[in-house]
């Protein structure tokens, strides 16, 4: 469970903080007592999660940029002087990255590599835990999960500009992390490997539970392109709780060569949240009865059928495990969605779900 001792009046820079995931991560620091600088472009357009919560109101040090611009992010870390950084902006979708490749390798890759450029003139130790993707691994369409260990790939743009992104920063690590000349012995950074996050507020494009649960607020069939691709669905909460506690462990375990935890996690949901798209919608709609209609197209974009992850490293270095299995997962999710059509606050609705997830950690651990 994330200490919130550890957070209160830590200095911790955002990335990505008003997309989706990183709405939910400012409002848990926030709620922790984190003093948190943002750094990420204007939200998409349409419905934001980000502005439902008032996060643009001042509640963060909100700057708008982007990781193409070095400059940019370098004034930002000056600003900031961050003793934690979580990098979670990024060009997030397999669809677009095909309509817009050199962008998306752009952001992931070269403004993954910015940001740790604009890093190294600090003076002081800072944990840094960047965020990558469950697709980073060389898709062979296997019934068993991946280790990170596992070989690195990708064939649509996204999925590679993420696997990219992993041996930059890992060359980057090897590099210039120590206590040599031309290194810095103050980071110290780590990179999580989660996706296919469900939750509340999520309004982007070409992704199943945002057009779903578009589909039923305005009593249409739910649109499904690849029905039989397996995923691991897991709440929101559960990844953000493992990069928090990734970064806990980082920062409490100094920095210096041979560092325990700078290096890959998976953080994935439990072996039965593994499920088929179809069997997600089927379990949506018990809880917001409608219909779903099959789009399959042979010729669309490829993307993966099959995939999994293994957990073990997160759970046996970390203490983290999952908490909310497939059910609770979704009925947590469908219910934010229906009650916020229904006229509740998104703002109450995320906070009754992160005060369920603490319950939850409480009780179990």
């Amino acid at each position: 469970m994330p200490q919130p001792e550890f957070w209160a009046g830590r200095r911790v820079l955002l990335t990505g903080h008003t997309g989706f995931k990183g709405s939910w991560l400012s409002l848990w620091l926030l709620q922790l007592g984190a003093e948190v600088w943002g750094y990420a472009l204007q939200p998409e357009p349409g419905r934001s999660l980000f502005s439902e919560l008032g996060l643009d109101q001042g509640q963060l040090h909100h700057r708008l940029g982007d990781l193409r611009d070095l400059e940019a992010l370098q004034q930002a870390v000056q600003e900031a002087q961050p003793e934690v950084v979580l990098h979670l902006a990024a060009q997030p979708l397999v669809r677009r990255s095909y309509r817009d490749p050199l962008g998306t390798w752009a952001t992931n890759v070269q403004g993954s590599l910015h940001l740790l450029e604009a890093l190294k003139p600090l003076q002081h130790p800072c944990a840094v835990v960047i965020v990558t993707t469950d697709k980073v691994y060389a898709n062979r369409e296997w019934d068993y999960g991946y280790r990170e260990d596992d070989r690195l790939g990708g064939h649509d743009p996204y999925s590679a500009s993420k696997a990219a992104a992993e041996l930059a920063i890992a060359s980057w690590r090897a590099s210039f992390c120590g206590p040599g000349g031309y290194q810095t012995p103050h980071l110290v950074i780590a990179t999580a490997r989660a996706g296919n996050v469900l939750g509340g507020g999520d309004w982007a494009e070409d992704r199943i539970v945002p057009d779903a649960m578009r589909s039923l607020a305005g009593g249409e069939a739910i649109p499904v392109r690849s029905p039989q691709a397996t995923r691991p669905w897991q709440h929101v909460l559960e990844p953000l709780g493992g990069y928090l506690l990734l970064a806990e462990r980082l920062a409490a375990a100094g920095g210096g060569p041979g560092h325990p935890y700078a290096d890959a996690f998976n953080f994935g949901p439990v072996l039965e949240a593994n499920r088929p798209v179809r069997e997600l919608v089927e379990a949506a709609l018990k809880h917001w009865p409608g219909e779903w209609q099959d789009l399959s197209d042979p010729a669309a974009p490829h993307e993966a059928g099959r995939l999994h992850l293994q957990i073990d490293k997160a759970h046996n270095q970390l203490g983290w495990r999952p908490r909310w299995d497939f059910a609770t997962t979704v009925g947590r999710t469908v219910a934010w969605y229906r009650a916020v059509h229904e006229g509740a606050s998104a703002l109450d609705c995320c906070l009754a779900d992160l005060e369920a997830y603490r319950q939850e950690l409480t009780y179990a651990g």
